[in-house]
């Protein structure tokens, strides 16, 4: 479960959130589709931890937010970025790279498991070789959803996922997620999203 809390936040003269209060039970999906400059990324920094709310308090897996608890939560969340790092690694690489982490190491057989990923992500395997600088950025954002899959964390963040993506392949995408049996905060401002009962709209 995650709640904010009275959360404000200000950048010099513009405040960004006030009081803001934000429920979200385990399992439940939620969908973020605010406008530019309402505040989506700031919210998102703030659950991450790489910004602290002027005042009010975040509490994630009953554990309130704090220099003592930032490492044990931060682990129980996987962040699908929408600016995907760029690396002359091939997928592969990238991937010996993130699983050598020590938070990660116990994780076995991930080169495995992304392939059998790839089917339901319309990938071919033979995108372990290819370089994640020469992807397209569809393709850039495919694999690092699969990685964030293969972390198998209870709580995912994606952001603007399915952007690069033609209308079958967002579906299929959008499909697979919403299934999931995880908690998910999903900020897009794609439309597809909306097509789905199971998503809670949250506006900022």
């Amino acid at each position: 479960m995650i709640q904010m809390t009275e959360i404000t936040k200000d950048f010099g003269d513009k405040k960004i959130f006030n009081n803001f209060k934000l429920n979200i039970a385990t399992g439940e999906k939620i969908l973020l589709s605010a406008p530019s400059g309402s505040g989506k990324t700031t919210l998102i920094r703030m659950l991450m931890g790489f910004e602290v709310p002027d005042s009010g308090s975040i509490t994630i897996s009953d554990q309130k937010m704090d220099k003592h608890s930032l490492k044990s939560i931060r682990g129980q969340i996987a962040y699908v970025s929408q600016d995907t790092d760029l690396s002359y690694k091939t997928v592969e690489e990238q991937l010996n790279t993130v699983f050598s982490y020590k938070i990660n190491r116990h994780i076995d057989d991930y080169i495995e498991g992304f392939k059998t990923y790839c089917p339901s992500f319309n990938l071919p395997m033979t995108i372990l070789n290819e370089e994640v600088i020469k992807l397209s950025g569809g393709e850039r954002q495919r694999v690092a959803l699969i990685i964030a899959l293969l972390l198998n964390r209870p709580y995912l963040i994606l952001d603007e996922i399915t952007s690069g993506l033609d209308h079958q392949l967002k579906k299929q995408i959008a499909d697979y997620v919403v299934a999931l049996n995880k908690t998910i905060i999903i900020v897009s401002h794609d439309t597809i999203w909306l097509e789905y009962d199971a998503l809670r709209e949250v506006s900022l």
